[in-house]
């Protein structure tokens, strides 16, 4: 009986399924968006708001906790400065899963885009205000 188990096996071993979790949620942290099944991106969609939670607490045992996932310092370090302070706002929906046309030609499973909902356009927006108040003053 399956009472109480939840997440998909998706045909793979414990350590495996582990091991395929852990560089997805680094290459979605990397480029932010990435192209995968229906069912490895719901799984991933739990993996990946855990980090982003703990990047929003942001001390130094959430940073361990997110390096046992990462496994990179440079990964640790770009989620809690630079990703984690994009969601500190709203609460959860930190990634969104839009559904492709296409399924995939080998085996037709329906393929997606996963990817981080807020896009980082926080720099150029405090530029041009730091200017417009530069020339209210004059």
């Amino acid at each position: 009986m399956r009472h109480r188990k939840s997440g998909r096996k998706l045909n793979r071993s414990n350590t495996h399924r582990a091991a395929m979790f852990k560089n997805m949620a680094r290459a979605l942290l990397t480029y932010e968006q990435i192209r995968t099944t229906e069912a490895k991106a719901k799984e991933l969609r739990r993996v990946v708001d855990k980090l982003i939670t703990l990047a929003l607490r942001n001390d130094l045992h959430t940073r361990r906790q997110a390096y046992k996932v990462l496994g990179s310092h440079q990964m640790v370090q770009r989620l809690f400065d630079e990703i984690g302070p994009r969601f500190e706002a709203g609460k959860g929906g930190y990634t969104r899963i839009v559904k492709l046309a296409q399924p995939r030609k080998g085996d037709c499973a329906p393929m997606v885009i996963i990817e981080l909902t807020k896009k980082a356009e926080v720099a150029p927006a405090k530029e041009e205000t730091k200017a417009e108040e530069s020339k209210s003053e004059d």
